[in-house]
């Protein structure tokens, strides 16, 4: 294949490529590749019934009479899964508006300027509401950003916790479920215990290297850790908060009582 260009490099493979890649494998047709990985109990055995293709204004009415049709209720569910509202005036001068999201500015021609002046302004945002001083820009979800958070305090652990093997991380019985669900995917081939513990009644013993609590928690509940923080960096802990972000609009950002780490969804 020519590699020269950049349609060449991305549009596929060309018919002769498939019959040298069927040569290859000692096959003579796709259809036979098909038989061959893909059991017969699940394929169609005739083509799908597809009505004619709309344009783009009947489709445009189909999905509308389709949205009209959802009921909208109020939400309980809590643990992570709150109702949003997203303000006229982001939606015009953000989300409807290209500047930030076009690839290519005339003063500007490898990096979107807009794209870099709306991360920019995301950091601190961010920075402004938890209370810290930097920010990146990941598009993690909360509980992968736990995982990070809880790998990062393992990574800096001292010289001392590292000569007595300190591999445990407490983490709030009152986390989010799928939170707890990833870190123990994440951090268990990494050779860190996780141990769910009450906040209130935490123990930092010696084989303790992280903190990780939930603000609020699972139940809707706001405590003041304060005092768990202060007693986690005596011990040389680190201590990393998930958060409902727009919650620190009203709540003491984290920043301020002394976390070193903040994640959350920022939907």
């Amino acid at each position: 294949m020519k590699q020269q260009t950049f349609a060449d490099r991305h549009i596929g493979i060309t018919a002769q490529d498939a019959e040298t890649m069927l040569q290859t494998i000692g096959l003579s047709c796709t259809d036979e590749l098909m038989d061959l990985t893909i059991p017969a109990d699940i394929r169609l055995k005739e083509p799908l019934k597809l009505k004619p293709a709309l344009s783009e204004q009947e489709y445009a009415g189909h999905i509308a009479s389709l949205a009209a049709k959802n009921k909208l209720y109020r939400t309980y569910i809590g643990m992570g899964w709150y109702g949003t509202h997203t303000p006229a005036v982001i939606i015009r001068n953000i989300l409807e508006n290209p500047v930030w999201y076009t690839s290519y500015t005339p003063y500007q021609a490898e990096i979107s300027q807009g794209r870099l002046e709306a991360l920019m302004n995301f950091q601190t945002v961010v920075c402004d509401l938890t209370g810290m001083p930097l920010s990146n820009c990941s598009l993690l979800d909360e509980a992968t950003a736990a995982a990070e958070a809880a790998s990062m305090m393992y990574g800096l652990r001292s010289r001392e916790q590292q000569k007595r093997g300190a591999n445990t991380l407490l983490v709030d019985e009152n986390i989010f479920p799928q939170t707890l669900a990833v870190l123990t995917t994440r951090l268990i081939p990494l050779g860190i215990t996780l141990q769910p513990v009450r906040m209130e009644t935490v123990e930092l013993t010696p084989d303790v290297f992280g903190v990780l609590v939930q603000y609020p928690d699972s139940n809707g509940a706001v405590y003041d850790y304060r005092e768990i923080t202060r007693r986690a960096h005596e011990a040389g802990c680190k201590v990393a908060v998930a958060a409902d972000i727009l919650s620190l609009a009203l709540l003491t950002p984290p920043g301020e009582w002394g976390a070193d780490m903040v994640v959350g969804s920022t939907q």
